[in-house]
């Protein structure tokens, strides 16, 4: 079964914005919830610091995750994406 895991950090100027922006991580998760929601978002991570994520996809290529990432309200205030292609084993 393939998944992408997406790995983001937020920049440190993002997270002072983001904490000075209330509307903003509301209308993140949003976006978290709904794709939850269609089924294409497995799993959601959030480090205790809330400068990074993780999120695994399953049912998109990598193409359509890195278009979903682009559309977050968080996506100007990211310093690092990674996406990783993987089979899951069990």
């Amino acid at each position: 079964m393939y998944r992408i895991i997406v790995s983001i950090t937020l920049s440190d100027s993002g997270i002072d914005t983001i904490k000075s922006t209330p509307e903003l991580p509301k209308k993140e998760m949003e976006y978290v919830h709904l794709w939850k929601n269609e089924g294409i978002l497995e799993s959601f991570y959030i480090s205790v610091t809330k400068k990074e994520a993780v999120l695994i996809f399953k049912d998109i290529d990598e193409a359509k995750c890195k278009e979903m990432i682009e559309i977050l309200p968080y996506f100007p205030y990211m310093s690092k994406i990674e996406y990783l292609g993987v089979d899951k084993q069990f």
